[in-house]
């Protein structure tokens, strides 16, 4: 104990006053899960305010022993960064933008920064970066890069970990690795970023990163569509794609009771079609030249599809507050559907060409095993990312739906693996999948992901519990 002590005033030394939370009120937020499914515990909230003073409380904490916990905006959904004792390591400090070079379209900043004053940045400097997803005025980009985010523009741009030149982290002895390149071609051995990238702390801690940018799109026309089936919005997407390529940057999808649930409780929203429909979709495209052929081009598709009964009904947004309207009907579909109950989620994916077969199937599936249950499928069609939700039969007990969890994710994620899908598409593993990552992972990749641990992190003190099943 008394040597905990020690090494506990050694973390408060490096990082000063500034740097530590301890009160029991002040550690709470970090120590609690976005929905409420986890409570941890920690010695100690750190803030460093730099990666020198990051890499100081690393070290103390190897020679420790101490677990550390890297956090950003405590946005994750899996729960990987809910701490089981040792110290959570805020990033929220480390929030400076480093450089923007608009010749090298690339922005260096560091981990604490938000997502949306990164995209902001940009835009200010006529430039685009374009990760975008429904928490970004409060996740950080360390985070983003820790899990490997998606989002609405993956179709076009790639996830985070395209998005991405070169990085700086702490290892788990305290070591820096620093490869802030901003190179575009550099082959000389391991590309060592993606050891990081999608690793979720639990081989060091990411603090600033060198990321691409983009020329800033001119014109960006959105539509909302109404069909008749997931079927019909796929066969959308393919005409969609075939006819515009690059210039559709995004394509969602979302079922009739995903979007009646906006509908229904959404703050401010209206249903700007003609009527309600049983599969929606939502297009945007955009254009580096400031006239009208993103629009003609997506109006063109749309009158073909309507001609050729593809679709039923579809509006294209005729002011940026249009498309801020439409693309707020699917960011608000996670929070109206809590108005229906308790919900049992799965994130997944599966080949752009099955989406609709995984979608019709795996509705048909649940829905038999339970009277009333509703789906409310919804998500990323044009790169396979549907997210799979649950709402509990109106009138059942939320708790004695929710223990069904594991009963429901079995017939999901078997669909998605007979169908060459995965049980994660972008929220990551966390610990909430750990069982999954063991079932799923063939046993060559869960034992090579057990060298690089051991290899890297032999203490095991970076993210413990997480990731890698035991």
């Amino acid at each position: 104990m008394e040597n905990l002590r020690q090494h506990l005033d050694a973390i408060r030394d490096a990082v000063g006053p500034k740097g530590v939370a301890e009160a029991a009120d002040e550690i709470e937020p970090f120590i609690t899960e976005t929905r409420g499914l986890w409570r941890g515990r920690c010695e100690l909230v750190v803030s460093p305010a730099s990666t020198g003073e990051t890499a100081r409380v690393v070290a103390i904490c190897a020679e420790a022993g101490l677990p550390i916990v890297a956090m950003g905006g405590n946005t994750g959904l899996v729960g990987g960064g809910v701490p089981d004792g040792g110290i959570v390591l805020s990033t929220h400090r480390m929030n400076r933008i480093r450089d923007i070079d608009p010749v090298d379209n690339t922005m260096t900043v560091e981990a604490g920064c938000i997502l949306a004053d990164l995209q902001k940045a940009a835009a200010d400097a006529d430039r685009l970066f374009p990760l975008s997803l429904g928490a970004e005025g409060s996740c950080r980009i360390g985070g983003n890069l820790s899990t490997n985010a998606g989002g609405t523009q993956v179709l076009r741009y790639g996830n985070t970990r395209d998005l991405v030149l070169g990085i700086e982290a702490v290892l788990p002895d305290g070591r820096v690795y620093d490869d802030l390149t901003r190179l575009r071609k550099d082959n000389t051995g391991y590309d060592l970023k993606h050891l990081f990238i999608g690793a979720e702390g639990t081989l060091g801690v990411i603090t600033a990163a060198v990321l691409k940018l983009y020329p800033r799109p001119r014109r960006v026309e959105t539509a909302l569509v109404g069909a008749a089936s997931p079927e019909a919005v796929l066969a959308l997407f393919t005409r969609a794609s075939t006819a515009m390529g690059n210039m559709v940057t995004g394509f969602e999808y979302a079922n009739a009771f995903a979007m009646q649930t906006v509908f229904d409780h959404g703050h401010g929203t209206s249903n700007p079609l003609e009527g309600t429909y049983p599969a929606y979709a939502i297009i945007e495209v955009s254009n580096l030249a400031d006239d009208d052929t993103a629009r003609d081009a997506l109006e063109g598709v749309l009158a073909e599809a309507l001609e050729d009964e593809v679709i039923v009904d579809a509006v294209v947004a005729q002011s940026e507050a249009q498309a801020a309207a439409i693309w707020g009907l699917r960011e608000a579909i996670p929070e109206t559907q809590k108005f229906e109950g308790a919900s049992i989620k799965h994130d997944v994916s599966v080949p752009v060409s099955r989406v609709a077969e995984f979608v019709r199937t795996a509705s048909s599936k649940v829905e038999a095993e339970m009277e009333g249950l509703r789906t409310c499928a919804f998500g990323h069609m044009g790169d396979g990312n549907i997210h799979f939700n649950l709402s509990q039969p109106i009138g059942m007990d939320e708790a004695e739906f929710l223990d069904q969890w594991s009963r429901f994710k079995v017939i999901v994620h078997d669909l998605v693996a007979e169908m060459d899908g995965s049980f994660s598409a972008e929220h990551g593993v966390g610990q909430l999948k750990l069982d999954d990552l063991a079932k799923y992972k063939p046993a060559v990749a869960l034992d090579l992901m057990r060298t690089v641990k051991h290899a890297l992190d032999p203490k095991g003190i970076m993210n413990p519990g997480k990731v890698l099943p035991g």
